[in-house]
């Protein structure tokens, strides 16, 4: 190497600093290129991945589908119950155990029509998928949201799966029935946490409690369609506000989030939700939060150093509204930037993961054309 003075083998101070500089830039503004997997979903929700470089995804009309390696889509998949599918319902999430190797159990979650009427709930389910692939058996329906509600709207509907084994899963307030995410005589507007087998952890908060819901693990939420375990292993949310107010949550055990008697939204159309507070004592803050909303979706952490150093740890949320996937860069478990990824194509971005190759997974929400799309870094 020859320095700017022509002496061999050297480098000015400054031109050190300035090759570090560019390499810093070059590493926090890293490029990534979609690699389109499959373009044939319709309104495709969730995906898992399976072994071999398989995957399975969730189509909203009730739908299971398994997706080859190469991109093939096979048939829906028998045995899936039948789902209410209307409005924003439908065969929603759905995650694979982690010991899927062994006992080859998913889970899903759906919108669960009632024996009778037009009222339904979120329902979280397990099966084992057979080794063939075409069909879900022994079926078993883990948890039922209560009540059921003539609604087509906030179901909710993220399953994680916590370090300890227990499942997560984000409820909505079904649009019309937001005071009850208050309450804790029902459901709506909550954060439920079940053991596999569809009991109660005893160490959940409010078991025990007169007039308590024992699964409930937090409540005050409005509609939680992200998920995700944070490398700590804590559980991360985000969650619809209304007319702005979108929010990232980290709902603790007993956690009030408020809603809807705090929020940074405000009705549609205009117009303060109840005395138009943003906070009250005892009552959680987000995290963060948007005003304008960008209708969040799927999340997710990358723990891989796939896209380099300046990337990992970053978190990683859909905008269903806008049609972006936002890189959010924290420090001290605050938001300290935020990065457009795909605004180019302007695709309601559904779901988002990490694979089992370290490289990122983004679902895109269409009737016709719906894509499973491979982040490969540029």
């Amino acid at each position: 190497m020859t320095s700017s003075h022509g002496i061999p083998g050297r480098c000015s101070t400054g031109s050190a600093v300035a090759i570090a500089l560019l390499a810093a830039v070059a590493s926090a503004t890293a490029q990534v290129r979609s690699e389109v997997v499959t373009s044939e979903l319709e309104n495709p929700w969730g995906v898992a991945f399976l072994p071999e470089g398989r995957f399975l995804v969730s189509e909203k009309a009730g739908r299971l589908r398994v997706v080859e390696s190469d991109g093939r889509l096979g048939t829906a998949l028998s045995g899936v119950p039948t789902v209410a599918s209307s409005g924003q319902g439908g065969l929603l999430d759905v995650r694979v155990d982690s010991d899927f190797a062994a006992n080859r159990t998913v889970y899903f979650c759906f919108s669960e029509p009632a024996a009778s009427g037009s009222a339904n709930g979120t329902a979280l389910a397990r099966a084992r998928l057979s080794g063939d692939r075409t069909r879900l058996e022994s079926v078993k329906v883990l948890f039922s949201q209560k009540p059921k509600v003539a609604s087509s709207a906030h179901f909710g509907c993220r399953i994680v799966e916590a370090r300890d084994g227990t499942l997560f899963l984000t409820l909505g307030d079904r649009f019309s029935r937001k005071d009850d995410a208050q309450k804790l005589d029902n459901h709506l507007g909550k954060i439920v946490r079940i053991r596999k087998d569809g009991t109660v952890p005893p160490d959940n908060p409010f078991v025990g409690r007169a007039g308590a819901l024992p699964e409930i693990w937090s409540h005050g939420h409005r509609n939680g369609q992200g998920a995700t375990l944070a490398p700590d292993g804590r559980l991360w949310m985000t969650e619809h506000g209304p007319q702005g107010g979108d929010e990232i949550n980290v709902p603790e055990a007993g956690a009030n989030h408020g809603w809807p008697v705090v929020t940074y939204g405000e009705n549609y159309g205009g117009g303060r939700i109840g005395d138009g507070l943003t906070s009250k004592e005892g009552m959680a803050q987000p995290l963060h939060h948007w005003v304008p909303s960008i209708a969040t979706s799927g999340m997710a952490f990358l723990t891989s150093d796939r896209y380099g150093a300046a990337w990992k740890g970053n978190l990683f949320v859909g905008s269903l509204k806008f049609g972006y996937l936002d890189r959010i860069e924290l420090k001290d478990g605050k938001v300290v930037a935020e990065h457009k990824l795909l605004e180019d194509g302007r695709a309601r971005i559904r779901d988002v993961k990490q694979g089992p190759d370290g490289l990122l997974y983004v679902l895109t929400d269409a009737s016709r054309g719906g894509k499973l799309i491979r982040l490969r870094p540029d």
